[in-house]
C-alpha cells in the first residue's frame, strides 16, 4: 500500500488550529509548523508504513488551471507571509523524516497524488490517501481508501456512493455540474450538488446528459422541465468546469518505487530543526519511538 498525504490540508489545519503564540527563538511563528510535524510523527508512528509520498501546494496562481479560467480560487486570499515560511520549513520536516516529497509550480497537491495514484496501479499497488478532499474522491478505483485522519474515518471505493451520492468515476461531472465554490468553479447556475447527483445517476455521465437532453425533462427531480434549457444554454461552462475539476495525472516528475520508499529518518537534521523551532521534549521522545522502527 502506498500512503500519500495532501500536505497542504494539513499544514493549512494546524495553521487554523494551532495557538498562534507559538513563536521560535526570532519570534517567527511555528503554530502549522508544530501542527504538521505532530501530525507525520503520530501517522508514521502508528501506521509504520513503507511506501510515502508527501505533496505541496505552491502558489495559487501558477497552476495550469489559472490558464485555462483566470478565476480559478480567485475567491481565496494568498497564504500570510508567515504561513509561506512554515511551509518551506514543514518541506524541510518531511524530507528529514526520510519521505519523498513533491511539488509542482504548474500542477497541484491533488494532481502529484493523482499522477502516483496511477503509476502505482501500473505496479500493482493500492493507495491510500491521507486527506478530506473530495476532489480526490475521484481517483479512487477499488482497493483504495481515502483517510480522513484527524477524523478517523476510511472511504473505501464503495462507499463513496452511499457518502456522496454519485461513484468515485462521476465525482469529475458532479463537480462539473453543481460547481464548487471553495474553488471558485462556476458549474451549471440552477445546479445543485442533488439535481447533478440525480442526473447523474439517471444518465450515467455529463457526456450522455448532453447527448440525450430531450430526455432530462423525464427524470424525477424537481424543476426537471427548465432542466434541458439551463443545461444547454450553460453548456460551455459545464465542460469548462470540468477541465478544472478534472485532477492531471501526467505531471512530468519522477515515477518510481525507489523514490517512495520510506528511509531511516535524518535524525541529526531534526533534532536541529527542532531547536530552531523551539520544539519541546514531546515530539522529540516521538522521534526515539520512530527511530525504533529501523
Amino acid at each position: 500500500m502506498l500512503y500519500l498525504v495532501d500536505a497542504s490540508y494539513f499544514v493549512f489545519r494546524a495553521w487554523f488550529s494551532m495557538p498562534e503564540d507559538m513563536v521560535d527563538s526570532d519570534g517567527n511563528p511555528v503554530n502549522a509548523l508544530y501542527g504538521f510535524t505532530r501530525f507525520l510523527g503520530d501517522f508514521l508512528e502508528n501506521s509504520n508504513p513503507e511506501l510515502v509520498g508527501v505533496a505541496f501546494d505552491t502558489s495559487l496562481s501558477t497552476c495550469f488551471r489559472n490558464e485555462i479560467y483566470p478565476n480559478y480560487k480567485a475567491n481565496r486570499e494568498p497564504a500570510p507571509e508567515e504561513l509561506k515560511n512554515q511551509f518551506a520549513r514543514c518541506r524541510d520536516i518531511t524530507k528529514a523524516l526520510g519521505l519523498a516529497d513533491y511539488a509542482e509550480e504548474r500542477f497541484e497537491a491533488d494532481d502529484i497524488i493523482g499522477t502516483l495514484v496511477m503509476f502505482m496501479r501500473t505496479q500493482g499497488v493500492n493507495s491510500t490517501i491521507l486527506s478530506k478532499d473530495k476532489d480526490l474522491l475521484q481517483l479512487l478505483n477499488t482497493g483504495d481508501i481515502m483517510w480522513d485522519y484527524a477524523g478517523g474515518k476510511r472511504l473505501h471505493y464503495k462507499d463513496v456512493l452511499s457518502a456522496f451520492g454519485v461513484r468515485p468515476e462521476q465525482v469529475v461531472d458532479y463537480l462539473a455540474l453543481a460547481g464548487d465554490s471553495v474553488d471558485n468553479i462556476p458549474g451549471v447556475p440552477g445546479i445543485g450538488p442533488k439535481t447533478a447527483s440525480a442526473l447523474l445517476a439517471h444518465f450515467e455521465s455529463m457526456d450522455k446528459i448532453y447527448e440525450r437532453l430531450n430526455e432530462v425533462a423525464e427524470v424525477p427531480i424537481r424543476g426537471a422541465a427548465k432542466l434541458a434549457t439551463k443545461l444547454s444554454k450553460h453548456r460551455d461552462i459545464a465542460y469548462l468546469s470540468r477541465r478544472l475539476t478534472k485532477i492531471a495525472c501526467d505531471v512530468p516528475m519522477q515515477l518510481d518505487l525507489v523514490s517512495l520508499k520510506r528511509v531511516s529518518p535524518d535524525f541529526d537534521t531534526l533534532n536541529s530543526l527542532y531547536d530552531e523551532a523551539n520544539f519541546g521534549p514531546t515530539l522529540r521522545r516521538q522521534l526515539d519511538r520512530i527511530a525504533s522502527q529501523f
